[in-house]
């Protein structure tokens, strides 16, 4: 990996599943300082960073990315040059089923870090998705040019922070980059999300439920590549810009499924089909051509490597996920 500059970063939602793989990921690799800003919500795990306890060059606040008075403070007492931002509602079944916190986090949030990220001069770069471009049928990818189209209350809401962290750049050059990275997977992810839940259920005896047919597409990344695109736009990223960052390994969901089924030496009887749910996009997939060619950015991991990788993970920690359903349940 190249020498990476140092940095004094706030980051936002750090205690989320890419967030803290970052967070350990950027102390490991060079010497930033880094302010963790978490509201603790169902979704957040201090213990992906306790080995940070009482490193010098790591502090943790509580608190929520509406708070102005509570960010001001953090810019100003840290030094902090430059804010990536995690924090966001993300999952888009509980955007169905209540879209509020969304709409306060996701955009009002975002809106207030820029205000205090304005007000002192500080570099931001805003951590979305590739579901803003919408749905692709069985051909076709999305590039940074692609028109948002949005079609979950979710997708939705991060589509609306980005424009206005792009508006940001050109009403009032605030150095600004979006990122839209595909589905992530790894180690401590939330067992709300596909691949995570998928295992656990197979783990624990369940049916394995899958939308529809199972057929819809996602792109796989692994969250340490993940983490390494976002360096490569932290170092050389050009202000304005969108970055899409993907790994070209789509995959059907019932593929996915069926693979963690035989890992486990399970058989695919268990997968089970359920309604699908409304507005489910078919199928995701990125031109990450700029990134790679501009930044320098490639993916390492081979995703059948790393999701065996992944699967053994999750067997070897029941503990860590009994615990999460447990006190998400309780929340």
């Amino acid at each position: 990996m190249p020498t990476l500059n140092k940095h004094t970063i706030l980051v936002t939602g750090g205690a989320g599943f890419i967030g803290h793989h970052f967070i350990n990921h950027r102390l490991r690799e060079t010497e930033d300082r880094i302010v963790n800003l978490d509201s603790l919500t169902y979704a957040g795990d201090l213990g992906a960073l306790k080995e940070l306890e009482g490193n010098p060059r790591y502090a943790f606040a509580k608190g929520d990315v509406n708070d102005l008075k509570l960010v001001d403070d953090l810019i100003r007492r840290h030094n902090i040059n430059l804010i990536v931002h995690f924090a966001a509602e993300s999952h888009v079944d509980r955007s169905i089923a209540s879209a509020s916190s969304f709409i306060q986090t996701n955009i009002a949030g975002t809106q207030m870090l820029l205000d205090a990220a304005r007000k002192h001069g500080v570099r931001f770069i805003h951590i979305s998705t590739d579901e803003v471009y919408g749905s692709l049928g069985e051909t076709g990818v999305f590039t940074e040019a692609s028109p948002l189209a949005p079609r979950s209350p979710y997708a939705a809401s991060k589509a609306s922070s980005d424009c206005l962290v792009l508006a940001c750049y050109h009403t009032f050059g605030l150095p600004v980059n979006v990122t839209r990275c595909t589905n992530n997977y790894g180690p401590r992810q939330f067992p709300e999300k596909f691949i995570p839940k998928m295992i656990i259920e197979a783990l624990r005896g369940n049916p394995l439920p899958l939308y529809g047919n199972g057929e819809n597409v996602r792109d796989w990344i692994h969250v340490h590549d993940h983490c390494t695109a976002i360096d490569a736009v932290i170092e050389k990223g050009v202000a304005g810009e969108v970055y899409n960052i993907g790994s070209s390994n789509e995959r059907k969901n019932l593929e996915v499924a069926r693979f963690i089924l035989e890992e486990l030496e399970l058989d695919d009887s268990r997968i089970t089909y359920v309604d699908d749910r409304p507005g489910h996009d078919y199928r995701y997939a990125l031109n990450s051509d700029k990134i790679r060619n501009e930044l320098g950015w490639a993916p390492r991991y081979e995703f059948e490597a790393a999701l065996k990788k992944t699967i053994r993970w999750y067997k070897e920690h029941r503990p860590w996920w009994e615990w999460v359903l447990k006190r998400s349940e309780g929340l």
